[in-house]
């Protein structure tokens, strides 16, 4: 379901599309959904449902083997009168699994659970207890058995002191639930078609309602405001913390990571404080990561350093960094860098569509794009590549052994030959033959008569 307008989100985005670990709310359920390798995922629409449908088709370009359909709800009268838009695309034969949009943080197993209670032939609610109920529809039981659920609003003073609630969350036979659903009416507090009412019809039909009771509440917690947001995020970061740290991971500090994509870490991995980690990322063994990376996209190989205050970000290109590389601090890498063995990476440095080979060196305030370094080449410090003639971009190759003095232009296409030195302040137009020293600067001038200027009073 996914139709709810979320006032309380006062945005103009629809809620369900807010994001969260840098997924949507409804990325989250949707592939949680797939995942149970669901036949049908069907999305019910309503606010901002020509955005949300959108979101949809690329959501369901992620999981080829499921048929994903949207249904609009308009307008919204209700849980029950949301499923209900749903009932002619649901094959009798199935089992339905109601889901909500904006709880993204149900388990697998937990749904996997849930729909082995069923057994195909009964109706199972997931439930939870809660110290404080309120808002949540109260599971009345008598002799142990499910007899109703009860909105909190309708509730009496006794049924509100009840502490297992409904989670939102349900499986059903599909069979059962459609004429259930036809016999929903709007007699309550709300004026709204409840689906928790088809409890009452189960129990009336004789069929069997079970319930499967979770304690942990961040499995069915629900996002209404940016504050319940903003507290999802926390608890699943934590939990992506835990699970790396049970794999060995070592953390300076598991409250102060962000995951914001998937992350994967050999043995002997070690991140530092206020790191974010973006789109896929694959850290080798004994990988370090100082305090306040951003690493996007990017496939870091053993024993590299990447030091404090790095931002990488392979975009479409994933950036690739070799063994024992040694990155930063303050240094950018962008899509298309790929640094090979022992390559360092200094201060200041931006490398773009860019290869470095073992043991090449840019350590100091330079830029390297659209270029090839070979083995063991010096960029100096301030020294550029020149790629971009305002129309193309175009290459630089920098053969092995090159030594490229300080503050100089390499104006693309060029190439400097192997084991050539480039003297510093140079701007370089053309080849470069292999082993020599090439200067290309004005003379220097020291004029005796010069006066620097003075201020008039």
């Amino acid at each position: 379901m996914a139709a709810g307008k979320g006032t309380r989100m006062k945005s103009q985005t629809p809620k369900v599309l807010h994001l969260l670990a840098g997924r949507a709310l409804l990325r989250h359920v949707v592939d949680t959904a797939a995942a149970l390798s669901a036949r049908r995922v069907v999305v019910i629409t309503g606010h901002g449902a020509s955005q949300v449908e959108s979101a949809i088709g690329q959501f369901a370009l992620a999981h080829a083997g499921a048929q994903f359909q949207c249904v609009r709800q308009e307008p919204q009268l209700g849980t029950g009168h949301a499923v209900q838009q749903a009932v002619p695309v649901l094959p009798d034969d199935g089992v339905v699994v109601v889901l909500s949009g904006d709880v993204p943080l149900t388990r697998i197993e937990t749904l996997e659970a849930l729909i082995a209670a069923c057994e195909g032939s009964k109706l199972a609610l997931l439930t939870i207890t809660m110290q404080d109920p309120t808002g949540y529809g109260r599971i009345v039981r008598d002799g142990g058995e499910v007899r109703a659920i009860v909105e909190h609003k309708d509730a009496t003073p006794a049924q509100r002191a009840i502490g297992e609630v409904y989670s939102g969350i349900m499986a059903v036979p599909a069979r059962l639930l459609k004429p259930w659903l036809a016999r929903l009416d709007n007699q309550n507090a709300q004026g709204e078609y409840y689906l928790t009412d088809v409890v009452k019809f189960a129990v009336a039909d004789g069929v069997p309602v079970v319930g499967h009771t979770i304690d942990d509440a961040v499995q069915v917690a629900g996002v209404n405001s940016p504050l319940q947001l903003a507290q999802l995020e926390r608890a699943y970061q934590l939990r992506v913390a835990e699970q790396l740290m049970n794999d060995g991971v070592r953390l300076a500090d598991p409250a102060r990571l962000d995951v914001r994509g998937e992350l994967h870490c050999a043995q002997d991995v070690a991140i530092d404080v206020n790191c974010i980690f973006e789109g896929q990322v694959s850290l080798g063994q004994g990988v370090t990561i100082g305090a306040n990376c951003v690493i996007a996209n990017a496939q870091i190989a053993a024993g590299a350093v990447i030091h404090p205050f790095t931002h990488i970000d392979g975009g479409k290109d994933p950036v690739q960094v070799g063994e024992g590389a040694l990155v930063g601090p303050f240094a950018r890498l962008r899509p298309g860098a790929r640094l090979g063995e022992q390559v360092h990476i200094g201060n200041f440095v931006e490398v773009k569509n860019s290869t470095l080979a073992k043991g090449a060196k840019a350590n100091h305030l330079a830029y390297v794009g659209d270029a090839s370094l070979g083995e063991r080449v010096n960029y100096g410090a301030g020294s550029i590549t020149a790629n971009y003639d305002g129309v193309n971009k175009h290459k630089t190759v920098i053969g092995d052994d090159v030594q490229i003095g300080s503050n100089c232009v390499l104006i693309a296409p060029v190439t400097i030959g192997a084991g050539g030195t480039v003297g510093g302040g140079s701007t370089i137009t053309k080849d470069t033959a292999p082993g020599v020293l090439t200067v290309a600067r004005a003379k220097q001038l020291s004029l005796s008569s010069w006066k620097r200027p003075e201020k008039k009073s």
